[in-house]
């Protein structure tokens, strides 16, 4: 089988890679923007993979990258939630009316599954009670989540039009190795990273912000279950199924570690959802009991990764 990865440099898709190499019969190609994001992968030098250099745009011949291929993983966002209201017009260009390119390139080239990494953080917006079920309104509040909802629907329009087979993962928050410690996004390995260096830690608000954590193998194990499964579901839920405050977030994080922390709380953020958890009972019913790793668990995982390859 032929797997390509758009976007694989990120987070999640090293973490993904890791995993899909284990297939030793399939080809896995690799495409980002800039070779050199691949650090990580090359020093892995797995024999079944191949990087592309290759932007996301509406330039980019995606006839030519997708030339048959069996799997699509769509991991590309050019923003984030917390910046992505400034900007609406271009990242509804950059996101969606690429993606629409990218579907028709797949009609093309007869893809047989597209898998898009939704947002379970962001699609539900603030007008419904947790846990959050996967039937329920979506009132994103930020363009991020907006453009995640409208690529929802263009698969679910492809899929109609064509029979183009899809999977849509509404990932909550994972956290884990490969994740950048110095990033603007993930709480947990943010904070993490920041305990060790002996850095301040800045939280928005007053900590009182719920998010759903799970850590990244926990989440790639049921990716891959989703995408390899035949539920008649196409969208899934994914995360621990339970909330965690910041301020418990931090706690563990000092009781996983054994590091007073020096935390600045500043003024609140609009784009910051209160309460935000998952509902996990669709893909539990399909899958089985996702049985995640407890939050202090994978806190330590996380440290001992950054230990080794930060030389903290």
């Amino acid at each position: 089988m032929k797997v390509i990865l758009l976007g694989a440099s990120g987070f999640i898709g090293t973490n993904l890679i890791v995993k899909l190499v284990e297939n030793v019969q399939d080809e896995i190609t690799l495409v980002d923007k800039n070779i050199i994001y691949f650090e990580s992968i090359i020093r892995l030098n797995f024999k079944n993979v191949k990087i592309v250099e290759s932007d996301f745009s509406e330039k980019t011949d995606f006839n030519e990258l997708l030339k048959e291929q069996d799997i699509v993983y769509h991991l590309v966002s050019t923003t984030v939630p917390t910046t992505s209201n400034q900007q609406i017009p271009q990242e509804l260009v950059s996101n969606v009316v690429v993606t629409s390119l990218l579907l028709e390139a797949c009609i093309s080239c007869k893809v047989k599954k597209v898998v898009f990494i939704s947002s379970g953080g962001t699609v539900y917006g603030i007008e419904s009670d947790c846990p959050l079920k996967e039937n329920i309104a979506a009132y994103p509040i930020t363009s991020y989540g907006i453009q995640k909802v409208t690529i929802e629907k263009l698969l679910y329009l492809y899929q109609y039009m064509y029979g183009l087979d899809y999977r849509v993962i509404r990932l909550a928050n994972p956290y884990g190795p490969y994740q950048r410690p110095n990033g603007i996004l993930g709480a947990v390995t943010t904070f993490t990273y920041k305990a060790l260096i002996g850095e301040e830690i800045t939280v928005y608000g007053d900590g009182s912000v719920i998010r759903d954590f799970i850590y990244i193998e926990d989440a790639i194990r049921a990716i891959l279950n989703i995408v390899n499964g035949k539920n008649k579901n196409r969208t899934f839920n994914l995360g621990c199924g339970y909330g965690t405050s910041i301020n418990q977030v931090l706690v563990t994080i000092q009781n996983a570690l054994g590091i007073e922390m020096n935390i600045n709380y500043m003024s609140g953020r609009k784009v910051d959802v209160p309460v935000n958890f998952l509902d996990i009972s669709r893909y539990e019913t399909a899958y089985g009991k996702l049985k995640p790793i407890p939050l202090i668990e994978g806190i330590r995982r996380t440290a001992e990764f950054m230990k080794n390859q930060y030389r903290l």
